[in-house]
C-alpha cells in the first residue's frame, strides 16, 4: 500500500484537531478581550433599572458607580422622570469616601436645577477637602443661578500651588508642560526609608519647580506650581459669561490674549465673557452714596 494515502493515527488527528481548536480559541480571545474591556470602561453601554441600582450601590468598585452616576445624568439630560427614584442613592454619594466619586457626583446633581436637595448638596460641596470636587459643585450651582462658588470659579484660572506632604529630601518627576489627572504622581519625598509620594490634587498642566530636586523641604512648603488645563479654563469662561463681575477681569485677560499653547476658542470666548462683563456692569445701577 502507498504510504501516502494511509490516514495518520487517531491520536495524531486527535492532537492535531486539539491544536487547531486552541489557535481558534486564542484568535477569539484576542478579539474579545478589548471587546469586554471596552465594554466595562464605557460609560455608554445602558443600564436596565436593577443594573443602575445595583451599580450605584456597589461600593467595592468605584467605576460601577461612576458608570452608574453617568447614567444618572443621561437619564436626566433626557427628562426622564423615572429617574428621581434614584435621587436618594446620588445625595447619599455626595458623603462618599472615593473623591473620584464624589467630583462625578456635583457634576450629576448640577443636571437637574429643579431638585432642592441637589442644589443644598452642592452648596456642602463648595467645602469638600478635594478641589476637583468643588468645581464642579460651584459649575453646577450656576444651573440652579447661585453664584456662591463664583471664587471657585475664579480660581480655576489661577495656577494652583502644591504643597509638600511630608518632610524629607524632594525627588521630582514631572516636568514643565507635562499633562496631570488628579492623583497623578509629581515627586517623592524621601525621609530615611519612609517615601511619600507627592500627587496632584487637580487636573492641568505642570508649572515649574519652586524647589530644585534634591532639595530639603517641610511639610506643607510650597514646591510647584500646576497650571489650569484647557478644559478647566473653557467651563470657567463660559461661567463667568454669566456670573463674573468687573473683579474678574484681570484674571480673564491672559487668555483673551491667547498664546501659542493656547487653543484660539479659549482667547475667543475669554474676549466674549469680558465684553458681556463689561456689559453687565455698566448697566448695573450705581450704589448709593
Amino acid at each position: 500500500m502507498d504510504a501516502t494515502n494511509q490516514s495518520p493515527p487517531k491520536s495524531k488527528v486527535a492532537v492535531a484537531a486539539r491544536w487547531t481548536y486552541a489557535v481558534l480559541a486564542l484568535a477569539l480571545l484576542f478579539v474579545l478581550m478589548p471587546f469586554l474591556f471596552w465594554r466595562a470602561t464605557w460609560f455608554g453601554r445602558l443600564l436596565t433599572d436593577d443594573q443602575l441600582a445595583a451599580a450605584l450601590a456597589d461600593n467595592s468598585q468605584p467605576r460601577n458607580i461612576q458608570h452608574g452616576l453617568s447614567q444618572v445624568s443621561d437619564r436626566i439630560a433626557r427628562g426622564d422622570p423615572a429617574v428621581t427614584k434614584f435621587y436618594p442613592r446620588v445625595l447619599a454619594l455626595a458623603a462618599s469616601p472615593v473623591a473620584e466619586i464624589r467630583t462625578m457626583d456635583a457634576w450629576v446633581m448640577g443636571g437637574d436645577n429643579t431638585s432642592q436637595e441637589f442644589h443644598q448638596a452642592l452648596l456642602r460641596l463648595l467645602n469638600d477637602s478635594s478641589p476637583m470636587v468643588q468645581r464642579n459643585a460651584a459649575l453646577g450651582l450656576i444651573r440652579f443661578q447661585d453664584a456662591s462658588g463664583h471664587a471657585v470659579v475664579v480660581a480655576i484660572l489661577k495656577p494652583v500651588v502644591l504643597d509638600s506632604p511630608a518632610s524629607g529630601i524632594l525627588q521630582t518627576r514631572a516636568k514643565a508642560g507635562d499633562a496631570l489627572s488628579p492623583g497623578a504622581g509629581v515627586a517623592r519625598i524621601q525621609a530615611g526609608n519612609q517615601k511619600t509620594e507627592v500627587q496632584s490634587q487637580v487636573a492641568g498642566r505642570f508649572g515649574r519647580w519652586l524647589v530644585g530636586n534634591g532639595a530639603s523641604v517641610t511639610a506643607g512648603q510650597a514646591i510647584a506650581s500646576i497650571l489650569p488645563d484647557d478644559g478647566s479654563v473653557w467651563e470657567a469662561l463660559r461661567a463667568l459669561y454669566l456670573i463674573g463681575d468687573a473683579a474678574d477681569l484681570d484674571a480673564i485677560a491672559p487668555y483673551a490674549r491667547g498664546g501659542e499653547d493656547s487653543p484660539p476658542q479659549i482667547a475667543q470666548q475669554a474676549r466674549l465673557t469680558m465684553e458681556e462683563i463689561r456689559s453687565r456692569s455698566a448697566a448695573a445701577p450705581a450704589a448709593p452714596q
